[in-house]
């Protein structure tokens, strides 16, 4: 069996890679996590087996990648000059940005990040892994470590309460 050059994996699985680490990590870390995904995965490459699921590996380095960056995030502190007055609630609706609805001083504005935030961390790295990756339940199972009737529950729960936060903010 021939070996694709790792240029030729980067480009195949690289956008849905990166659909992963936009929907665990957020906009903001998601090209760092991305880039660290493939800088490991460029180290471990030579040694990966024939026949190996490429893009479950690569969605396996990525999951653990946002673990770093999670654990990194918890340990920085964050500066801020003044405290403001009134917080932006997570959860509240908020339009595009340059209408004045979304919060002050926010650089990117992502509905669909402001949705998946709302969910338990296994709901949505269950959707983004399965549903944005493309992997088979079976193998997300896998990668969360629990069966696959847990997995298809927690991709269907978290389907489920973004389905509703879409009727909320569509009345």
């Amino acid at each position: 069996m021939e070996v694709k050059p790792f240029e030729a994996i980067v480009r195949e699985h690289g956008p849905a890679v990166l659909r992963v680490c936009r929907a665990v990590l957020g906009p903001q870390d998601a090209e760092d996590a991305w880039s660290e995904t493939f800088l490991a995965a460029l180290r471990a490459y030579p040694g990966l087996p024939p026949g190996a699921n490429i893009q479950a590996w690569l969605v396996t380095i990525a999951k653990r990648k946002a673990i770093d960056v999670h654990r990194a995030a918890g340990r920085r502190p964050v500066p801020v000059g003044e405290l403001p007055e009134t917080a932006f609630r997570p959860g509240s609706v908020a339009r595009a940005p340059g209408n004045g609805s979304a919060p002050e001083g926010s650089e990117c504005f992502d509905p669909l990040w402001e949705a998946l935030k709302t969910l338990p961390q296994r709901q949505r790295e269950a959707l983004a892994y399965h549903h944005l990756a493309g992997l088979p339940y079976a193998e997300v199972a896998v990668l969360l470590g629990g069966t696959e009737a847990a997995c298809r529950r927690s991709a269907a729960d978290g389907m489920k309460k973004l389905r509703s936060l879409n009727l909320e903010e569509s009345r």
